[in-house]
């Protein structure tokens, strides 16, 4: 079972390309996702890795590498979806960047933040942070104070996300092909909020509208079950429904309600539930805190291997 990890979690550490590498490839990852903590010297390292046959990319996450004069590495520095004009343009600019930097690492997919639809009014601030502060105040969400709170923020969504997703489709059109030509996918990440752009239902009409390889889904899990344990989705049920358009997956775990980037055993998430991710045609990638210990890591990756290899073998 072929999985990579993400050189977020190791890039503050090493000051050039080789030796981050080897590190990962020492402890039993078999690829990289170049994040986007990836500064122009790692990458240059990373390269003569690649080009030797060391190491390969499955997959770079926008934006990457690090945007010269960005004071450091950031997902969404500028938002594809954003309804401003020039900050879309911007994004165009950085992810074509990203693009042309995966293809000539030989990655298989781009994963983007898309953006997001700002609930915050003058009559009122809404916001992911203000469902937390209910839950947490509430105990379930289940309750009914939470369960109001959230059905206005998804009515306030409601009304704003016509736009955002009418401007985004016209910048995707001129996207698109380009991934196309290249052979990549842009892969579109769920986010852990309220706000997050696009939305399981949105993501699935985006994939109605442009029926080609090269716009897909990225599921990351432990954002999954962030937004789960808001009450926005059936974890398990929306990352199935998406299945057939996905093309990579972030993995690790979470606990409630919202600490995620843990290593896959040490929080909430049930693994054996989504052993539907361990055929090879999706990209697996381990996305941890860069604080997670080497053996901790480690032993997850065991874990993970252990758990869908089980799930997956016929019984005798």
């Amino acid at each position: 079972m072929r999985i990579a990890l993400s050189t977020n979690w190791n890039a503050a550490r090493h000051e050039t390309g080789e030796p981050l590498v080897d590190e990962i490839l020492n402890m039993g990852f078999d690829a990289l996702e170049l994040g986007y903590h990836m500064t122009e010297e790692l990458a240059a390292g990373v390269r003569r890795k690649v080009e030797a046959g060391a190491v390969a990319v499955d997959s770079v996450h926008a934006f990457c590498p690090v945007p010269v004069g960005a004071p450091h590495g950031y997902p969404e520095l500028y938002l594809l979806a954003s309804q401003d004009d020039d900050e879309r343009a911007m994004a165009a600019i950085l992810l074509r960047r990203t693009l042309a930097f995966g293809a000539s690492m030989g990655a298989r997919a781009v994963v983007l933040h898309a953006g997001r639809v700002f609930l915050n009014a003058w009559f009122g601030n809404l916001h992911t942070g203000s469902l937390v502060e209910a839950l947490e105040a509430e105990g379930s969400v289940e309750a009914p104070a939470y369960q109001r709170l959230l059905a206005k923020a998804r009515r306030r969504r409601t009304a704003r996300v016509r736009k955002c997703f009418d401007r985004f489709c016209l910048t995707l059109d001129a996207l698109l092909p380009e991934f196309e030509k290249a052979g990549l996918a842009l892969c579109l990440e769920n986010l852990p909020s309220v706000e997050a752009f696009p939305d399981e239902g949105e993501m699935a009409m985006l994939k109605q509208r442009f029926d080609t390889p090269a716009l897909a889904y990225w599921h990351d899990m432990g954002h999954g079950e962030v937004r789960a344990n808001l009450g926005l989705i059936r974890h398990a049920d929306a990352a199935r429904t998406l299945l057939p358009f996905t093309r990579g997956i972030h993995i690790h775990d979470a606990l409630p309600p919202t600490h995620d980037h843990l290593p896959p055993g040490e929080g909430a998430i049930d693994f054996a539930a989504f052993a539907f991710y361990a055929p090879d045609t999706v990209l697996k990638v381990f996305e941890p805190a860069p604080r997670v210990k080497q053996d901790d890591l480690v032993e997850a990756l065991r874990f993970v291997r252990r758990t869908w290899a089980q799930a997956t073998t016929p019984a005798l």
